[in-house]
């Protein structure tokens, strides 16, 4: 089988290194890194760190994106930052990777370990890489009060009615509409008063703001609703669960908890 060049970034983590042992390394590094919790807590999984699994795979996409690897001085190793810091914040966790020898598998790096700055394996690399990088401009990280927020409810409904809760879910459309169009215009006025209750996620090479939707109980989020920016205003089309949001959210940093507890 032909391999990957050494130099090639594949968009997809899988093509660009073999992990076999890809569970138990992410157990590893979850021990390794700055304790947070990387489970799901309404959907369902095979993996207790979902979350994490998920944050190194986009998170070397972006890495691909921007070419932030540095090769070894005798180019037989390669490493990316994850992003993450040691529990004693030590420092940045590094992923290194070896040739892979294996000839039936055509990804052209072996996953090795991770790696702390200091360690002796990064004496190798003449220049250690940048972490990945997902904004230029701060302030699209802020919800801006003075812009008029447009709601698709109808198109909300349409699209993700399988995501809301019971018995929401099983309401017909029309009454549903009817019953979230005051709780979102609560949310709205929410965001306006505090900026911070917006979360900034990444998502298809762009930052959306989420902001909690609260059907059940006011004091507590059912579902996320995204926001994107449209320069002079802000369009809502789409909704997440809470799981699939702090997914998005969290390749940026550990959200505020403050309302996106599933």
């Amino acid at each position: 089988m032909e391999k990957n060049d050494k130099y090639e970034l594949p968009e997809d983590f899988g093509d660009f290194a073999f992990m076999p042992k890809f569970k138990e390394n992410i157990e590893e590094l979850s021990e390794l890194a700055e304790e947070e919790d990387w489970s799901y807590k309404n959907t369902p999984s095979d993996s207790d760190y979902p979350i994490l699994e998920n944050y190194i795979r986009y998170t070397y996409k972006r890495i691909a994106e921007e070419k932030k690897v540095s090769l070894s001085r005798n180019e037989d190793m390669i490493c990316f930052d994850t992003g993450l810091i040691t529990r004693k914040q030590a420092g940045p966790i590094y992923i290194l990777f070896t040739v892979n020898k294996l000839t039936e598998i055509k990804s052209y790096w072996h996953f090795y370990k991770f790696a702390r700055k200091g360690e002796a394996d990064m004496r190798y690399f003449a220049k250690l890489p940048e972490m990945a990088y997902y904004f230029d401009t701060p302030s699209k990280l802020v919800f801006d009060a003075k812009k008029e927020l447009v709601v698709n409810i109808e198109h909300i409904i349409e699209d993700n009615k399988n995501r809301f809760p019971e018995p929401y879910s099983s309401m017909p459309d029309y009454n549903l509409q009817n019953y979230l169009t005051g709780c979102i215009e609560r949310s709205v006025e929410r965001v306006k008063r505090n900026y911070k209750i917006a979360v900034p996620q990444y998502y298809r090479n762009g930052i959306q703001l989420l902001i909690p939707l609260c059907i059940a109980n006011p004091q507590k989020a059912d579902l996320a609703i995204v926001v994107e920016d449209y320069g002079t205003m802000y369009r809502a089309s789409t909704c997440l669960t809470l799981d699939m949001a702090i997914n998005n959210a969290r390749l940026l940093a550990n959200p505020d908890r403050n309302w996106l507890v599933p």
